[in-house]
């Protein structure tokens, strides 16, 4: 069976790339990726688990808005791979059969436009589409995935509706997407058996010259009907994905081991980035009291209004926003974001007896990351990977819909 060539831009830590990966039926010939982090893990995984022994020569440390430089090579030695550029990896690879990936989405983001005063406005990431289109337009793939958070739909930009911009970006550079976006790349990853509510657009193009039907049919279709197949059975839940993980319980006091400052003990674990950040006095409690709350049925923190009352009342401060979330057993998580590599306060462990936040590798199992992946950096880094990633356990499903469309006919 023909494996299809992949470029992975924006890589992150590579959660879309493995899930594709994980079919059997894609070869990932570059990732490109700007903070070091992501790239150390990216070669550790793709290294270990699918046997690229030339790993360090795919993955490209690189600004992508150098895009010429990206493609053509470059002269100061860099810090990961070679300075060949990507046209050298694309015809030793002999091409490129599809291009995925998505810019960094702070800027098209709902909270990041409240937060900034211009609205994000003015955000070179706003603009980040447009480097990878100039990859796209030098490589011709036969399609594309561009994958990015709901906000997206809304964002305008300069006034201009960011969906506008898209559409036509990529009909110019020779590429058909789905003319009603808001209606259809909006995907509830719940319903793909993905134990977190977390929504994404996934706009998937195809090159004007590779298909000879009605492109706009073709891609309804694949929506529609294809993508359609492999929704899951039932939701799965927190219990599912967490449940056997080995515990931690409040210390009586913090200590430190190697210089490094706990809470909870023990302070190691058979598996990987599983470990809770430390936290202090006040927080255990307030995370006792939540989920033993929530526990007992009593529910009096379920309104949003309680939650704040005691924000206040326990720091002092006044929050426009409930600051805490507690897991709940047998529904899917919240949204795992890359803020938590700041704090975890709105994912609590439901187990009121660990009075905690979820560790890393909680979080990357609620986005399906399996155990032997592991990531590389900071505990804040690894937080803000798994956060930052596309599911890989609805990445091989895209992948399996995607392969079934471009060699089956769908």
């Amino acid at each position: 069976m023909k494996k299809l060539r992949v470029i992975d831009l924006f890589a992150g830590c590579g959660g879309l790339s493995d899930g594709f990966e994980q079919t059997g039926l894609f070869r990932t010939i570059a990732y490109v990726e700007w903070e070091s982090d992501p790239c150390k893990t990216i070669i550790k995984r793709f290294r270990e688990k699918w046997g690229y022994s030339d790993i360090k020569e795919r993955v490209f440390r690189f600004d992508i808005q150098r895009t010429g430089e990206l493609i053509e090579g470059w002269n100061n030695d860099p810090v990961f791979g070679s300075s060949d550029g990507l046209e050298i990896t694309v015809e030793r690879e002999n091409g490129v059969d599809l291009i995925i990936g998505g810019p960094p989405c702070q800027a098209y983001s709902v909270a990041g436009r409240i937060r900034d005063k211009h609205h994000m406005h003015y955000d070179y990431r706003n603009y980040l589409f447009e480097s990878y289109l100039e990859t796209v337009r030098h490589f011709r793939p036969k399609a594309i995935i561009f994958e990015n958070v709901p906000g997206i739909l809304s964002a305008s930009p300069g006034g201009i509706p960011i969906t506008e911009r898209i559409i036509k970006a990529f009909r110019e550079s020779g590429y058909e997407i789905i003319s009603n976006l808001h209606k259809n790349t909006l995907i509830d990853f719940t319903l793909y058996g993905i134990p977190q509510r977390r929504s994404r657009v996934i706009i998937f193009g195809l090159s004007h010259s590779s298909e000879k039907g009605n492109i706009q049919t073709i891609l309804h279709r694949f929506y529609n009907v294809v993508l359609q197949k492999y929704r899951a059975k039932q939701k799965s839940n927190v219990r599912d994905s967490i449940g056997d993980l080995s515990p931690f319980y409040p210390a009586k006091s913090e200590y430190k081991v190697e210089g490094k400052l706990y809470s909870h003990e023990p302070h190691t674990s058979e598996f990987s980035n599983h470990y809770p950040r430390c936290h202090n006095i006040r927080d255990i409690r307030i995370f006792r009291e939540l989920a033993e709350d929530l526990k007992s049925g009593k529910n009096h923190y379920a309104k949003i209004d309680e939650l704040k009352k005691l924000y206040t009342q326990k720091t002092g401060k006044i929050s426009n926003i409930h600051k805490y979330y507690v897991l709940r057993w047998d529904e899917p998580s919240n949204t795992i974001p890359a803020h938590l590599y700041k704090d975890g306060l709105r994912h609590i462990h439901p187990d009121p007896e660990q009075a905690r936040s979820i560790t890393v590798r909680e979080a990357a199992r609620l986005q399906t990351f399996d155990d032997e992946f592991e990531f590389q950096g900071s505990m804040g880094s690894q937080y803000k990977m798994v956060g930052n990633a596309v599911p890989p356990g609805f990445a091989k499903i895209l992948a399996k819909a995607i392969y079934e469309l471009l060699t089956k006919g769908g």
